[in-house]
């Protein structure tokens, strides 16, 4: 006779199956969690927000008010920038990152920006990027960036920068800076400010 004591069971008692239904929802549930946080995680970061989680222009806003009568340096300028250009390629353009950087070269005294409006090829104003006004301490730079996929300004946009100070003798240095790629080649290039209307 066959020892029947022998005989294995292939069921689970039913504890056991609960058990293991609460252990799939679980893995379940970990599987969404680590794909959730694996596409947070591949979002690309905003290059024009700081450590803090703060617009990088945002960050550098006063309260502060200076009398006009206050200020000794006051002036505008015209910074031509290039979303796209044309390639050798008829009715082709390329697509460009472009970077604004504002220079407080001074070593002692401090620079104020009131204005920077951005205009596209046909002399629109496409989007104003102060409201208030922003302080860079001696020897500060500010960079604000228009990435590749933003071609709202085309192949003529500018930036109008208003900049003032309480010294006379201010020497800012406001230049773009545009980066592409051509096939497997990178290029950059840059352009410097013109002052159009200084006081």
């Amino acid at each position: 006779m066959r020892d029947k004591g022998n005989r294995h069971s292939v069921f689970l008692p039913y504890h056991n199956l609960g058990v293991m239904k609460w252990m799939r929802k679980i893995n379940f549930y970990l599987a969404i969690g680590t794909l959730a946080m694996i596409g947070v995680a591949c979002e690309k970061p905003n290059p024009n927000v700081n450590l803090e989680g703060q617009d990088v222009l945002s960050a550098n806003e006063v309260s502060e008010t200076v009398r006009p009568g206050l200020l000794l340096y006051v002036d505008t300028l015209y910074v031509p920038i290039y979303s796209d250009i044309y390639t050798v390629i008829a009715q082709s353009t390329t697509p460009l990152a472009a970077t604004l950087s504002i220079h407080n070269t001074s070593l002692r005294d401090s620079l104020y920006v009131d204005l920077i409006d951005y205009y596209n090829t046909n002399g629109v104003l496409v989007r104003k990027y102060v409201e208030g006004t922003l302080l860079l301490s001696p020897l500060q730079t500010i960079d604000y960036i228009i990435e590749r996929a933003d071609n709202a300004g085309g192949t003529g946009a500018n930036f109008i920068v208003g900049l003032s100070a309480k010294q006379e003798n201010m020497y800012p240095l406001i230049q773009a800076v545009m980066i592409g790629t051509s096939g497997q080649h990178g290029f950059a290039f840059t352009t410097d400010a013109v002052s159009i209307m200084k006081h």
